[in-house]
């Protein structure tokens, strides 16, 4: 009988051992993860010069069509460019998808504006006087003397606004802004995008708001 006893808390033990050591593991797992977490970063945060507006100018309304954006910089990953090659910057990511950072710049935009033009949400579509397509063709950082140096960002966005009471392209026009960053760090990266933005915004701003024209 007494054997039988030591036998069970013998057992015991090692169970009691095997449950510490399996809570150690899995604290090591929480505490020490095998990967870092990437830096985040944003653009949009400058907003373009408001333009000034002649007293009485009648406004009208703006509705924004599903924004085209190139494949390779649609993501949330930060595209360079050297040479021929493309890459992205390694542990370094957008908080969310370039497109819907551009959106809400664009939106932000529209909104500090006191130009004529007012962007709508896509519920107030029957009231809109213009539609506005917007193609994002270029978003990148070109390392055009090689990556030892601070790149340049560029941007180009193709825009066509459209009448919408006769379906009639009142006019279309390319946007492009070419940004250096101060330095080769993700940091002044992110700023010139943000920098690159806000021009191309300011000039798209203001076409839109004299209708097309030019």
């Amino acid at each position: 009988m007494i054997a039988t006893q030591s036998t069970i808390l013998q057992a015991m033990s090692r169970r009691v051992a095997l449950v510490a050591a399996a809570s150690l593991l899995a604290g090591c797992v929480s505490l020490f993860p095998k990967t870092e977490p990437a830096q985040l970063y944003r653009f949009g945060a400058s907003t373009p010069q408001s333009q000034e507006v002649a007293s009485g100018e009648p406004g009208f309304s703006v509705l924004l069509l599903a924004t085209g954006f190139d494949r390779a910089a649609a993501s949330d990953r930060i595209l360079t460019v050297t040479g021929t090659q493309a890459a992205y910057i390694k542990d370094a990511r957008w908080v969310t998808s370039s497109v819907a950072l551009f959106d809400s710049a664009l939106q932000r935009a529209f909104d500090a504006d006191q130009g004529p033009a007012r962007l709508l949400d896509h519920a107030a579509i029957a009231r809109a006087d213009y539609v506005l397509k917007l193609d994002v063709r270029t978003f990148e950082a070109r390392y055009d003397h090689g990556q030892a140096t601070a790149p340049t960002i560029v941007v180009e966005v193709h825009a066509a606004l459209d009448r919408t009471h006769d379906r009639t392209v009142v006019g279309e026009r390319s946007f492009k802004a070419s940004v250096t960053a101060r330095d080769n760090r993700v940091g002044d990266i992110a700023e010139a995008f943000d920098q690159a933005v806000a021009r191309v915004l300011g000039e798209l701003l203001a076409w839109v708001n004299a209708r097309g024209e030019g």
